[in-house]
């Protein structure tokens, strides 16, 4: 004889009162709600698996209704039937809900930033990237299981950013999102990479140049324009050192005392996490700027510190802002003086490509295909950066037919 089902109402139910002890109200087929003296009110189904007596909690009342408990008591059965112990199946269902929960993609991206981004690359560099994630990528698909992402959804949110003009930024997520992917793999969360399927597939973003000066009229104005400056004194400092030096302006403007020598008319510094250190030759002129600098920060750590702070290093849009005062707004940024640099000591000066890029910090390697250390080419490139420095004063002082004269390289 079939036992009886479904004896509870849902009056009864809701009218369950707490007890000094706990005690259960049957619906039959071995589910009851069982009531505690607090007053909660848990469904359970008693039942056998392998000749064992076991317990499932179908889930808490009022949360799930007697009907829900009911439907959940029915899938339990229908596994019983079929040889499955449903508390298992809970458990394993549990432990893939955890497993999926860790193994989203706003997961792994994080993971990725935090240990393997971050370490290895500048500050400012990781915060642009972990901003272009948060903005763009994570919003739509971070909650998703990474590795369930198709290429078709990972190119239906790019397509997005490209809607609204952002072409640069749409081609960097897509990076970022490659990146994170092939984590991803190497560390056994996913099979393969979608970003790398939408290769071509986005608008290419129109090429822009850092606006530099490469005409040597043009050069001696603009020389001239930086030495009648008369704002900042540490801000006509950097933009003497940024002609002179053309290192990134990253770089210069957050240059720190210690990496200078005044003595040996050196500067060091890392170009980045990932690369070898770099030694800058000081042309005399770099060092006479550099001295009378030191008088007014040199008791601080930063070569060029902040107008509000000299805890930081200044505004990244010093330079720029005051070339613009000068009226150079759209004409020449703080990056264009490697531009400047770059193509008048290949042009005018006759200096081989390779050293300059070495002097701009670019990865060189040598016939055996290996990178230059920090000291390659030093006294080369000291000769190089003289020359450079002593041109510019020429074309400033506004000397007849400056003759660039190359200092023969060994």
């Amino acid at each position: 004889m079939a036992r009886a089902t479904n004896k509870l109402t849902a009056t009864a139910v809701r009218n369950a009162k707490p007890r000094e002890k706990t005690y259960r109200l049957a619906d039959g087929g071995g589910m009851y709600l069982e009531v505690t003296p607090k007053g909660g009110r848990y469904w359970r189904l008693k039942y056998r698996h392998a000749g064992k007596e076991k317990r499932l909690a179908l889930g808490v009342y009022p949360e799930v209704s007697l009907a829900e408990a009911r439907e959940a008591r029915e899938a339990a059965r229908q596994q019983i039937a079929q040889g499955t112990d449903p508390s298992a199946a809970k458990r394993t269902e549990e432990r893939q809900r955890k497993v999926a929960a860790a193994n989203t993609l706003h997961a792994i991206a994080e993971e990725w930033l935090e240990e393997i981004h971050k370490p290895n690359v500048v500050p400012n560099h990781y915060r642009n990237d972990r901003r272009r994630l948060e903005l763009h990528l994570l919003p739509a698909l971070g909650r998703r299981p990474l590795a369930e992402i198709s290429a078709p959804e990972l190119l239906d949110c790019l397509r997005k950013i490209e809607k609204l003009g952002k072409l640069e930024t749409a081609k960097r997520v897509r990076t970022l999102a490659s990146l994170i992917f092939r984590y991803a793999i190497a560390t056994e969360r996913a099979d393969r990479d979608p970003a790398a399927d939408l290769k071509g597939a986005l608008r290419p973003p129109k090429t822009r140049h850092h606006a530099a000066i490469t005409d040597p009229e043009e050069i001696a104005k603009l020389m001239r324009g930086i030495y009648a400056y008369s704002g900042e004194v540490v801000t006509l400092a950097a933009l003497k050192l940024s002609a002179l030096l053309f290192a990134r302006p990253g770089e210069l403007r957050q240059a720190e005392w210690k990496a200078v020598d005044l003595e040996a008319g050196t500067w060091s510094f890392t170009p980045s996490k990932n690369s070898p250190p770099l030694i800058v030759p000081l042309p005399t002129q770099a060092v006479e700027i550099l001295a009378d600098l030191h008088d007014l920060t040199g008791r601080g750590r930063y070569v060029f510190p902040g107008a509000r702070s000299r805890e930081r290093p200044m505004s990244e849009n010093a330079i720029t802002a005051a070339l613009a005062g000068m009226g150079y707004k759209g004409r020449m940024t703080a990056h264009g003086f490697r531009a400047m640099a770059r193509t008048v000591l290949e042009e005018r000066l006759g200096y081989p490509p390779a050293l300059i890029e070495q002097q701009l910090a670019h990865v060189v390697k040598d016939p055996n295909g290996r990178a230059y250390n920090r000291t390659a080419h030093l006294d080369q490139r000291r000769v190089m950066l003289q020359a450079w420095a002593d041109y510019l004063d020429a074309l400033r002082e506004g000397a007849d037919n400056v003759v660039p004269i190359h200092r023969g390289l060994a």
